[in-house]
């Protein structure tokens, strides 16, 4: 994984609470045993009819957001069923920093596992951070290393972390990189 230390991005506007795993990527697309790939098929409920042509009411869609790097949803996000796929779809779409205000355990710890950072706003904060990239083309500035999230204008928001999933993410460490910090040890026990 890439360490993710601070972040730069456009907002993409999720308005919808209790988006759950079989929306962002539905079981139709967990054929492939790889992570890369998924990103196509993020949404795509949502985001296309059924002939697979993109669907205009959806505001993913919309060149305006083309470049978005960091979703804001709702409550609950990423509930329903524990699937990794979901975190794989979110960031092969391009989607570094998800920002809710809350999200289901299982789904948040699969982001911290692949190298995306979820943020835990207020619903207030949230709401306004929809408002804004609702509006406009909004850009934050997410700092894992500081626990801050701002823009430009004015709005300012401190998240919590754990230190070990923080440490992940600034060392770009899944979980057998960890263990592989603790190489000496492991070998000196397999020696005695």
């Amino acid at each position: 994984m890439e360490p993710l230390a601070q972040h730069k991005g456009q907002v993409y506007p999720l308005n919808r609470s209790n988006v759950d795993t079989d929306q962002i990527i539905p079981k139709q697309f967990l054929k492939r045993i790889e992570r890369q790939g998924f990103g196509q098929f993020l949404f795509y409920n949502w985001r296309f009819y059924e002939d697979g042509t993109p669907r205009e009411d959806f505001t993913l869609n919309d060149s305006v957001y083309k470049n978005a790097s960091i979703l804001v949803g709702g409550e609950n996000f990423g509930c329903g069923s524990s699937r990794e796929h979901a975190p794989w779809a979110i960031q092969d779409f391009g989607f570094k920093v998800v920002i809710a205000p809350s999200f289901a355990d299982i789904f948040y710890n699969n982001c911290f596992k692949n190298g995306i950072l979820p943020v835990q706003l207020t619903t207030a904060e949230v709401k306004q951070l929809m408002e804004k990239a609702e509006q406009d083309a909004l850009v934050l500035y997410v700092n894992l290393e500081d626990q801050v999230v701002q823009d430009d204008h004015g709005f300012k928001a401190e998240f919590e972390v754990q230190p070990y999933h923080k440490e992940m993410l600034l060392n770009g460490w899944d979980e057998i990189a960890v263990t592989l910090t603790y190489e000496d040890k492991i070998d000196q026990f397999e020696n005695a």
